[in-house]
C-alpha cells in the first residue's frame, strides 16, 4: 500500500467573521509524528478537532487510508463507519484527562471498555490485556481497580493514552498532552510517548505551544498563526533555521526564556 495515511486539503473553519483555519493541508505518512506549533489563538486546537470530526469544516476534505487500502473521504463516511474507525484506528489524547477517561469507571474498565468496543468478551483476556498496558504505561497493576478520581495527573495522562492505544491504532492526534504538568512529570510522560509511538509505528499528529516538546517527538514540525499554515517542514530544519519572520520570532521567544 503506498500514499499517504492522511490527507488534509483546503481545510477551512470559520466562526462567523473569524477564521479558525484557513486553507490548511497536508499528508502525513504512516509512522510519521507531525507537531502543530503556534501562539494560543493560531489555530492548532480548531485544526485537530476538524481532523477528529468533532468539529464540521465549511471547506475542504480530510481522508484517511483504511487498512485495505482505500483511501475515504471521513466526511463521507456513514456515522456507524465513523465510531468503528475511532474504536480501531484513531486514537485522541487530550489535554484534560478527564475528558478522554471515564472518571467512575476503574483504571482497568478504561483500558477494556475500548476492547470491548471492538467486539472482545471475554473477561480474562480483557483485563490481562489491561494489565500489560497499564504496566507499559508504568501503572502499577494493584492500581488496576481504582478510579482515576484517585490518580495523579500523570497518571491520568498515563491511563488515557493506554485506552487510545490498547486496540492498535494507527493515527493517534494529541492535544497538548504535557499541558499542566509538573517539569518532572512532563519529562516522564514524553519519554513514554517517545518510546510508545517509535515501538509501534504510530502516527501522530501533536498540537503543542512547547517548541521543546515538538523537537523531542515529531519527525515535522507544522507552524500556524491566525489560522494559516505559516511554515512546514523538518523538525530540527525549522526550528535551527526557521525561514518565516513569523517562526524566527517565536523560535527566538524560547531562546530567550
Amino acid at each position: 500500500m503506498t500514499g499517504p495515511l492522511l490527507s488534509v486539503r483546503g481545510l477551512t473553519k470559520r466562526y462567523g467573521p473569524r477564521t479558525a483555519c484557513e486553507a490548511v493541508g497536508f499528508d502525513l505518512d504512516a509512522g510519521e509524528v507531525l507537531a502543530v506549533v503556534g501562539e494560543s489563538g493560531s489555530g492548532k486546537s480548531t485544526l485537530l478537532s476538524c481532523i477528529a470530526g468533532e468539529t464540521a469544516l465549511d471547506a475542504g476534505t480530510v481522508a484517511f487510508r483504511l487498512r485495505d487500502g482505500a483511501t475515504r473521504d471521513l466526511a463521507a463516511l456513514a456515522a456507524a463507519e465513523r465510531r468503528q474507525l475511532m474504536r480501531t484506528d484513531w486514537g485522541f489524547v487530550r489535554q484534560d484527562a478527564a475528558q478522554g477517561l471515564r472518571m467512575a469507571v476503574s483504571a482497568g474498565g478504561n483500558v477494556g471498555e475500548r476492547l470491548m468496543g471492538v467486539g472482545e468478551r471475554h473477561y480474562g483476556r480483557i483485563r490481562a490485556t489491561a494489565l500489560d498496558w497499564l504496566a507499559r504505561v508504568e501503572i502499577d497493576a494493584d492500581r488496576i481497580d481504582d478510579p482515576p478520581t484517585r490518580f495523579s495527573g500523570g497518571m491520568r495522562q498515563r491511563l488515557q493514552i493506554a485506552r487510545n492505544l490498547v486496540t492498535s491504532p494507527r493515527l493517534v492526534l494529541m492535544d497538548e498532552p504535557t499541558s499542566g504538568l509538573d517539569v518532572s512529570v512532563q519529562a516522564r510522560l514524553l519519554d513514554m510517548v517517545r518510546r510508545l509511538t517509535a515501538e509501534l509505528g504510530l502516527a501522530v499528529i501533536l498540537v503543542t505551544h512547547d517548541l521543546a516538546v515538538a523537537r523531542l517527538l515529531s519527525h515535522r514540525v507544522l507552524v500556524m498563526r491566525a489560522g494559516r499554515v505559516i511554515e512546514m517542514g523538518l523538525t530540527d530544519q525549522v526550528l535551527d533555521d526557521p525561514q518565516a519572520p513569523y517562526t524566527q520570532l517565536l523560535v527566538a521567544s524560547v531562546l530567550a526564556a
